[in-house]
């Protein structure tokens, strides 16, 4: 049984089908949906070349409107949804919020948008790694 499940989202294209999913697993348990975005405060672009607290607030609002889509998306359905936007490591926070709020399941994308992924292993495979809940890794068509 399934009581409340996180789906962990950036946006992208490549995502929606791990979000279709979430949403549908959330369905069918009639499960809380908990909507994470993380604005990541560790990717090597921001590390480099920094980022303005005006851009980092940009970063915060467009995941707020992710999130925010997501909630409705399972509202629509008839369902609850609460959406979290977090700033730090991507799997880090993801797993942490995971173990904090206590969620059934973890639903995440096997790629987002991150260019490096390939070369530095996804965000994906280390939520995997680090999450002490049971995790879904949806892939894209």
């Amino acid at each position: 049984m399934m009581d409340s499940i996180l789906i962990a989202t950036d946006g992208s294209d490549q995502v929606s089908n791990a979000v279709d999913h979430g949403l549908d697993l959330a369905e069918t348990f009639d499960a809380e949906v908990h909507a994470i975005y993380v604005v990541e405060t560790e990717a090597s672009y921001i590390l480099t070349v920094g980022v303005s607290d005006a851009e980092m607030e940009e970063y915060r609002a467009y995941g707020e409107d992710v999130v925010s889509d997501v909630v409705e998306r399972a509202e629509e359905r008839g369902l609850s949804g609460v959406g979290v936007v977090k700033a730090g490591k991507v799997a880090q926070e993801v797993s942490d919020y995971a173990h904090e709020t206590d969620v059934d399941c973890v639903v995440v994308a096997e790629t987002g948008r991150g260019a490096l992924e390939k070369y530095l292993g996804s965000s994906a495979e280390k939520i995997v790694r680090m999450c002490s809940k049971p995790v879904t890794v949806v892939r894209s068509p």
